[in-house]
């Protein structure tokens, strides 16, 4: 006779594993486009992180994580009252096939607490989570490329 809770084990495994093979995978279900960081100077505790996500489906960016920093926020930078503000957001809208841009001055990953500067030429890992309509999360990891410190920024010399 076969222990019931053995059999219970062995559905529930067979379930799970059923359920993740036949489940979309997250990273097909948000393509990341050119994911880069910017380099820091020695002793800088925080950083940015930029790309750009195209969802397949209507999602939310709802949180990020790296190895690289203690913690890690979504934000927005913007104008208000003729002052540029930047803050936490609890999640960014990512419509089914629409480029949602992170980038310098606009919304972006902000890492806390560096445990090293980030280096030009760095590989940065990171892990996004994003949330489904039913409110599944989706972990997506994303390998940045830590580029200068002008990165992103416009020229700021003037040839004459």
């Amino acid at each position: 006779m076969t222990n019931p809770l053995l059999r219970y084990g062995y559905c529930t495994t067979v379930l799970l594993v059923s359920l993740l093979a036949g489940g979309t995978h997250a990273a097909e279900l948000v393509k990341v486009v050119d994911p880069w960081a910017r380099a820091t100077v020695p002793g800088q505790k925080v950083g940015g992180v930029y790309m750009e996500l195209v969802a397949r489906q209507n999602l939310r960016l709802t949180g990020a994580k790296s190895v690289a920093s203690e913690t890690a926020e979504v934000h927005q930078m913007k104008m208000e009252k003729g002052m540029m503000r930047m803050r936490a957001v609890p999640f960014l809208e990512l419509p089914a096939g629409k480029r949602v841009k992170l980038a310098p001055g606009g919304y972006h990953v902000m890492l806390f607490d560096l445990k090293q500067s980030l280096v030009t030429g760095q590989k940065l890992k990171l892990e996004l989570t994003v949330e489904d309509s039913s409110k599944h999360q989706h972990q997506i990891v994303v390998e940045a490329q830590v580029r200068d410190r002008d990165a992103g920024t416009a020229d700021k010399h003037e040839h004459h």
